[in-house]
């Protein structure tokens, strides 16, 4: 992580990253403790209630555990939320005790608002390698207001519950979601996902109507990566699809660039006469900018002096093929990543490249 200024070198930063995926996302929550080795040799089923499927105890007893566990949240009562969790999160828990600090003085004072839960159920005797449920109805066109899949891997069979919380702040909308596991007549946390509705007081529809003026302006590199900041915003889970997110991106897939990294494609940049293998580019939050991040491939990241200077290399080089980045973000972070997955990052303000 990169701390603010025009050249600085791994600090510490708070952060929201936007990466590209799929319709379908890789289950990503903080403190998740219900990932495990998936076994192909097993019978499966998975299957969804929404909220309507639900009796009131049910369905009141779901929303009950997640406000009263947000309340935790909301104190910063890190003790009593691990009491209350699945033995492998305790076992593992700082992930969420950072979530916790993390947004601690956004949330503070903040009463919540359980939206309809679901409950998902995937039965078998070991860990599924793909979990996908479908909940609610759908129509003709696919998903309607009220439906949502939710897209798992390397699921264990289990009853699990899925409650997102709205929680409006002084700092604009927030939304917590928690992933609770059935253990016998009790609902435990497995995992906590706490993210902001905003980025600087804008919202999903704000970068979207943005990505349709780049895109006006030609500038389809800019609108794809703006596409890709209003998909997060509007959903509170990056496992779980809607109605708005499918629409989201069908409207920016065919704006995808072709010129990009993605899917585990790698794209070539020249810089001088060195060519870096771009591995990811992507938006990322910090504070009140947007910055762009651009992950590229090293054999070496020990010489921090040499692995600056490509990285400079490397964001001069991007701006210098797509000049149009200038005017959608506040600046660049390079990040050189050896084949352990080790990386080393250079962030650099949008007016101090030249």
């Amino acid at each position: 992580m990169l701390d603010s200024g025009s050249l600085l070198k791994n600090c510490r930063r708070k952060r929201t990253t936007f990466e590209a995926s799929g319709r379908r996302s890789r289950l990503h929550i903080y403190g998740i403790a219900i990932l495990l080795a998936a076994s192909a040799s097993s019978v499966f089923a998975e299957s969804c209630l929404t909220a309507s499927d639900m009796d009131e105890s049910a369905r009141n007893g779901l929303s009950s555990v997640a406000l009263r566990d947000f309340d935790l949240i909301a104190n910063g009562d890190t003790a009593s939320l691990h009491q209350s969790a699945i033995p492998s999160l305790v076992a593992d828990f700082a992930g969420v005790e950072t979530a916790v600090k993390d947004n601690q003085s956004a949330l503070a004072g903040t009463k919540a608002t359980a939206r309809p839960p679901f409950i998902l159920e995937a039965t078998g005797t070991s860990p599924m390698e793909r979990a996908e449920f479908f909940c609610g109805v759908f129509g003709s066109k696919g998903q309607t207001r009220d439906s949502a899949v939710f897209t798992l891997y390397n699921l264990p069979p289990g009853r699990y519950g899925v409650v997102i919380l709205d929680a409006p702040s002084s700092r604009g909308a927030y939304t917590v979601s928690l992933i609770l596991q059935r253990f016998g007549a009790d609902w435990k946390l497995g995992g906590l996902y706490i993210k902001a509705g905003e980025l600087n007081a804008h919202g999903s529809e704000w970068f979207s109507s943005r990505a349709q003026d780049f895109q006006g302006k030609g500038q389809l590199h800019d609108a794809w990566l703006y596409y890709l900041v209003a998909r997060s915003l509007v959903s509170p889970l990056p496992f779980m699809s809607t109605a708005a997110t499918d629409k989201l991106y069908d409207d920016s897939q065919k704006l995808q660039p072709a010129d990009f990294p993605s899917e585990g494609k790698t794209a070539d940049l020249s810089a001088g006469a060195t060519t870096y293998k771009l591995t990811a580019l992507f938006p990322e939050a910090v504070a009140k900018d947007l910055d762009l991040v651009v992950k590229y491939q090293a054999a070496d990241i020990s010489n921090t002096t040499q692995i600056y200077q490509s990285n400079v290399a490397v964001i001069k080089a991007l701006i210098a093929k797509y000049p149009e980045l200038r005017s959608a973000f506040a600046a660049v972070v390079a990040r050189a990543v050896d084949p352990s997955g080790r990386d080393y990052g250079t962030l650099l303000a949008m007016k101090d490249i030249h």
